[in-house]
């Protein structure tokens, strides 16, 4: 899921590291001058979730307002249970092979508490064994190809290499003006690249900054610079899995974007400000919070 192809691996290296290298990131933009302007939160008191800052499916923000002042609570529809589910079983069976338990998806299926999904068992059951079948696949064979080469490596060191991934690692983003209990999708620790996974189709700019929001978390915690970041689009159709990635340089631009959203959207929630419904025409109905603007 979060490996590299041969292509995806040959630009890494010949296009994006070498960008990252000549032009650069401003130090005021890393993670680790949380300190200073421009990353340092002006609104101290508020934090907020990574998706209330990076999420864009309400053109104004309406929907920040409407969770974190007036105490609205959430409509989620189907496209949220398959992006929960969905995460669950990359995150949940990448995680049996890092800690070298056994990969048993009927076990998994049966710990579901399904009264926090809003969805059918029955419809996610099958799209769900399909992913769950295919990450276990890439495991194996980035395992076994790894221990081939490196006989006399350990169980541990084979799935340090061929696994180099923090999953749902858990890190504060406090000193970025978000909320403490924050979880990464994945980072890649020997590439240093930060990856989210999208449960969608359609490409969407703004799809980047969750990656490069948690990038810049990462630097301020633990002081690693991350310069390339990964948006990970996953769907499960006709029983196949279909994935494709957005690899990108997480450079000034971006960084400067996310804590426009970032400030813009504290604000909202700290000087309690509605900023007023989308056009009708630019809300989709599967929006959560819907029926908060037009029911």
């Amino acid at each position: 899921m979060y490996f590299l192809s041969d292509i995806e691996h040959k630009y890494l290296l010949n296009q994006l590291l070498p960008l990252a290298r000549e032009v650069g990131v401003s130090n005021e933009l890393r993670g680790w001058s949380w300190y200073q302007p421009p990353l340092k939160p002006y609104y101290g008191d508020v934090k907020l979730p990574m998706y209330a800052v990076a999420s864009q499916y309400c053109p104004t923000g309406r929907d920040v307002y409407l969770r974190n002042v007036e105490g609205v609570h959430p409509k989620p529809g189907v496209r949220v249970a398959l992006g929960k589910i969905f995460h669950g079983v990359v995150s949940d069976c990448l995680q049996c092979f890092l800690q070298q338990r056994p990969a048993d998806f009927e076990g998994w299926w049966q710990s579901i508490r399904w009264g926090e999904i809003p969805g059918s068992p029955e419809e996610l059951r099958e799209p769900s064994l399909r992913l769950w079948e295919f990450v276990s696949k890439l495991c194996e064979a980035k395992l076994a190809e790894v221990a081939s080469r490196q006989p006399y490596a350990s169980q541990y060191d084979v799935v340090a290499s061929a696994l180099p991934f923090l999953v749902e690692h858990k890190i504060s983003g406090e000193l970025l003006g978000l909320s403490g209990v924050l979880s990464v999708d994945c980072y890649d620790y020997l590439r240093a690249i930060m990856f989210d996974l999208k449960v969608a189709d359609e490409q969407e700019k703004w799809h980047r900054l969750s990656p490069v929001g948690y990038a810049m978390v990462f630097e301020s915690v633990h002081e690693v610079p991350i310069d390339v970041c990964c948006v990970v689009y996953l769907s499960v159709k006709d029983g196949r899995v279909r994935m494709r990635k957005d690899l990108f340089f997480a450079g000034d631009e971006l960084r400067q974007w996310w804590i426009e959203e970032r400030d813009r959207k504290l604000e909202i929630v700290a000087e309690s400000k509605d900023p007023g419904k989308p056009e009708r025409s630019r809300c989709e109905e599967s929006c959560m919070f819907f029926h908060a603007c037009y029911e």
